[in-house]
């Protein structure tokens, strides 16, 4: 039975796998910056749905952005870059940040930010070739989604030492779940 299972899982996977060594073949950069976009992001998605709501308002030091505004404005800054990736009007990278308080507020905002992101993921590489304007200069749809996923690592840093000092482990440090 076990050995039935086994295969069972590898013939269901196989297409997945396919499928996504097909999309990378096809378009190996924008697949490739995704990749690195799903890990950043799905940490920091997981970071705030693990922060405690009372420490949303946590600042390690008084010139900082609070845990909530740290997601505020990665949910922002998200909004604005990949909606420039794709070619839309965009809104100011703080409004949420300003504008949202609670984790309820914070969490759905970044992740509707996320899924406006996973579409500008989704575009071939020809089309990321293409020019935009973005925080006034020109630049490729490319350039834009790796600034997006280097944004989001870079705030992850932050949001991890801010997890560390209230004596959380983040995400990317937590042991895997096993496997069936």
């Amino acid at each position: 039975m076990k050995r039935f299972a086994a295969v069972l899982l590898f013939v269901s996977a196989t297409p997945a796998m396919s499928q996504t060594a097909t999309a990378t073949a096809a378009n190996p950069a924008v697949s490739t910056m995704r990749m690195l976009w799903d890990q950043m992001t799905g940490y920091v998605i997981k970071a705030a749905d693990q922060m405690p709501e009372a420490d949303y308002a946590f600042r390690p030091t008084p010139g900082v952005r609070s845990f909530g505004q740290m997601i505020g404005h990665v949910a922002g800054a998200q909004n604005l870059i990949c909606g420039s990736a794709l070619g839309e009007t965009t809104v100011g990278e703080d409004d949420i940040e300003k504008s949202k308080t609670t984790k309820a507020d914070l969490t759905a905002a970044l992740k509707a930010s996320t899924a406006k992101c996973a579409r500008a993921y989704a575009q071939s590489d020809a089309k990321s070739a293409g020019k935009i304007k973005l925080f006034g200069q020109d630049q490729t749809r490319l350039f834009a989604l790796m600034l997006n996923a280097t944004h989001n690592a870079e705030h992850y840093g932050n949001i991890v030492t801010y997890m560390r000092m209230k004596g959380m482990v983040p995400p990317s440090s937590q042991p895997a779940p096993p496997r069936p």
